[in-house]
């Protein structure tokens, strides 16, 4: 498989499982007889392979495996260590995450473990149908049996190692220096890794695993603080906080304080030496188009356009309305016409005339006369018909349709009774629309009245005119705002100390006044017989609990019509009105409106970050972690030896050596050397030494313990396992001073 760049990606595996990976196979293997050991460095972050004698790994990747699926076949590929970006296109990773073997610092997916075991062999060239070479692999201190067991049966059963040795890599790393000189045969390692911490006395060159002691804080914790913390920090940044960037800049910027609250006191006055020690990130940052106001030329060029398409749309309203009066004045012509005709058709035939025209009735045709004639004047502007005529038009009509109507009582018979009040009933109601519909067409001619003095107005004095709007939409605005304000507070009684009002005194006049009216009648009538509506008077309350009286929401109702109508007025004249939503005016319940993001905003200002992260390992419980930090470790290690000689933990305290990721921190030593000092006696011999290599001086005194002559007398083989068992395996422990 190769990649648009030509690089050659090796797909190897047992079985149908494909392995894929971007570390080349290196082409200077060397063939190594049977009797050569492998080393494994088996970490919880990265695993290291070689052979042993060297002094750098082969193979060293990161101790996870992805399973996306291809995105061409639709194969689960498996892919161990990390994956190179350029792949993303051939796969779909949205279904799988990375898998680490790993619980903690303890081996437990052992599915996992194999892939990454088979991937580590071919890459080292031992590929074969068997590992024909014994191996030593590293673990951690007081391993479970239950995972060494597993391990020893994965190697033997799987691939038919001779023998496995197992050992810890703080140990191996301790020894490793202490070879070189850098530690004494009595002190103490203190590895801080990837997701565990331990401390491990040796005395005599040899480590004495009761007093070791573990917490579980490493450096994942630490970059995964760090990655909340900008998250927390830079919520619209949080997807670029990946754990691969976290990662680097824990390594690039974070540092140990040597008195915490110190160096938070620093940052917080905001000092000089502060601002020096504080790092920034700029992000990619584009500015956006600025948006240039409209100078006043543009805005009476638009304002011009505008007028100009008011006065054609005005043209055509008018060309529309002369057309419209020419049809009724036609149709009217028509209809009077036909009425002549109508006047001179024999008694007899009038029936059948009208039913030609489409009419049942004279007095249908007469009616429909008058709706033309009163739309002909209103489509002309002109006054409705005149008071007398108007009269005696309708008193014409009422006489015909309803005839009963001037007739006394006592003339009629009681069907004809019935059917008076049945004509009473309609023309009431004929009466009150008619009535209602003349309102309305007055409010229309008034509504166009004032807009004619507005626009006159306006065309006179445009810049007063505007300012006067604008004052105007200011005041109606506050004041609908602040009735809508007083309706949906929440607080219901007098005692509130939030700033609202009750709801007696979010009530209206009227409404007060109802709420009187209902409590007296009902203390009025005590607790006896309901008898409310027995008495006339009764029925008053209704009256004056009645709402069409309510000014307050006729007002209510009043105000938001005035505002609508001066929204729209000024959307028509002012090009640079922004309507506001409703609820922006009021200060009590503003909602932050998002900001457009700045370059300050792209720039990630790290500063207490840089110390406050790593100080997890001194002080777990900044995390929830309540457990003891670094410092104290070596207190709870020297406690826990069996024995009661001053001199030997003056021997421990006076070489402890750090190793392990974490331990590449600037300030560690100063900090641990500090931190133990507090907690030992005065006078105390104390002294902090750093690995020469924390990250490789595991594998490179695993390394040299398997070149030994020796080594395969600490090793053993698949029948040893198979005849002393687990409970064997449990005590299995190396020899570490050979080294």
């Amino acid at each position: 498989m190769t990649d648009d760049d030509g690089d050659q990606f090796n797909t190897v595996g047992r079985g149908s499982m494909p392995f894929v990976s971007r570390i080349r196979r290196q082409t200077d293997y060397n063939t190594y007889p049977s009797s050569i050991p492998i080393v494994i460095d088996n970490g919880a972050s990265y695993f290291r392979i070689g052979w042993a004698g060297e002094t750098e790994p082969r193979v060293v990747f990161r101790n996870i495996v992805h399973r996306p699926r291809h995105k061409a076949t639709g194969e689960t590929v498996t892919i161990v260590g990390d994956m190179d970006p350029a792949m993303m296109k051939y796969f779909d990773c949205t279904r799988s995450g990375p898998r680490s073997p790993f619980d903690s610092n303890v081996v437990f997916q052992f599915e996992t473990m194999e892939y990454i075991l088979d991937f580590a062999f071919d890459r080292l060239g031992a590929n074969g149908s068997g590992i024909d070479h014994p191996i030593l692999i590293t673990e951690c201190a007081c391993n479970p049996v239950q995972s060494r067991s597993k391990m020893a049966e994965l190697l033997f059963e799987t691939y038919g190692v001779p023998a496995v040795a197992f050992g810890v890599d703080a140990a191996f790393s301790y020894k490793y220096n202490q070879l070189h000189g850098i530690c004494k045969k009595d002190g103490i390692v203190l590895c801080p890794g990837y997701n565990t911490t331990h401390a491990i006395p040796f005395v005599d060159g040899e480590p004495i695993y009761k007093g070791s002691c573990r917490t579980n804080i490493g450096g994942y914790h630490v970059t995964d603080y760090l990655k909340q913390l900008l998250s927390l920090k830079y919520p619209f940044h949080s997807s670029r906080f990946t754990w691969e960037k976290a990662e680097d800049l824990k390594l690039e910027h974070c540092y140990i304080a040597l008195d915490y609250a110190s160096e938070v006191r620093l940052f917080q006055e905001g000092t000089k030496e502060a601002e020096e020690k504080t790092r920034y990130w700029q992000l990619p940052w584009i500015p956006p188009p600025t948006e240039v106001p409209p100078s006043e030329e543009e805005i009476a060029r638009k304002a011009a356009i505008r007028e100009k398409q008011g006065q054609r749309l005005r043209e055509m309203a008018e060309a529309k309305r002369l057309s419209k009066i020419n049809e009724m004045d036609s149709e009217l012509s028509s209809l009077r016409f036909l009425v002549k005709q109508l006047d001179q058709v024999e008694e007899d035939d009038i029936p059948t005339f009208l039913s030609d025209t489409g009419y049942a009735s004279r007095r249908e045709l007469e009616s429909t006369i008058l709706k033309v004639t009163q739309s002909l004047r209103k489509a002309r502007g002109e006054p409705k018909n005149e008071p007398a005529e108007s009269e005696e038009n309708n008193d014409s009509l009422n006489n015909e349709k309803y005839p009963l109507m001037n007739v006394p009582d006592d003339m009629l018979t009681p069907e004809q009774l019935k059917d008076k009040k049945r004509q009473m009933f309609l023309k009431t109601t004929t009466e009150g629309r008619l009535r209602a519909r003349q309102k309305r067409n007055e409010e229309e001619l008034e509504k166009e009245r004032r807009n004619q003095v507005e626009e006159e107005r306006r065309r006179e004095n445009p810049e007063f005119y505007l300012e006067e709007m604008r004052a105007q939409y200011k005041e109606v605005l506050e004041r609908v705002g602040q009735k809508k304000l007083l309706k949906t507070n929440g607080s219901s009684n007098g005692n509130n100390k939030s700033g609202g009002v009750g709801r007696g005194e979010r009530l209206s006049a009227a409404q007060r006044e109802r709420m009187r009216l209902l409590t007296t009648a009902a203390f009025d009538r005590g607790k006896g017989e309901d008898t409310f509506g027995s008495r006339d008077e009764d029925w008053q309350l209704y009256k004056l609990m009645s709402k069409d009286n309510d000014d307050d929401d006729e007002q209510a109702d009043s105000d938001e019509a005035e505002l609508a109508r001066i929204t729209s007025r000024l959307q028509e004249i002012d090009p640079t009105f922004v309507q506001k939503v409703e609820g922006e005016s009021l200060t009590s319940g503003d909602v932050p409106r998002v900001r457009q993001l700045t370059e300050e905003d792209y720039k990630i200002v790290i500063g207490i970050e840089r110390f406050r992260c790593p100080e997890i390992l001194f002080h777990p419980n900044l995390i929830g972690v309540d457990q003891v930090g670094l410092d104290e470790m070596v207190g709870a290690s020297i406690r826990r030896l069996p024995h009661e000689e001053t001199e030997l933990e003056k021997r421990l305290t006076s070489s402890i050596l750090m190793t392990g990721g974490c331990s590449l921190l600037p300030g560690m030593k100063e900090r641990l050397e500090c931190g133990v000092r507090m907690i030992r006696p005065c006078g105390s011999p104390i002294d902090v030494v750093r690995a020469m290599d924390p990250v490789l001086d595991a594998w490179r005194g695993a390394s040299a313990f398997a070149a030994d002559l020796n080594f395969l007398k600490s090793a053993f083989t698949k029948m040893d396992y198979d005849e002393k068992g687990e409970d064997w395996l449990r005590k299995y422990q190396i020899r570490y001073n050979k080294l």
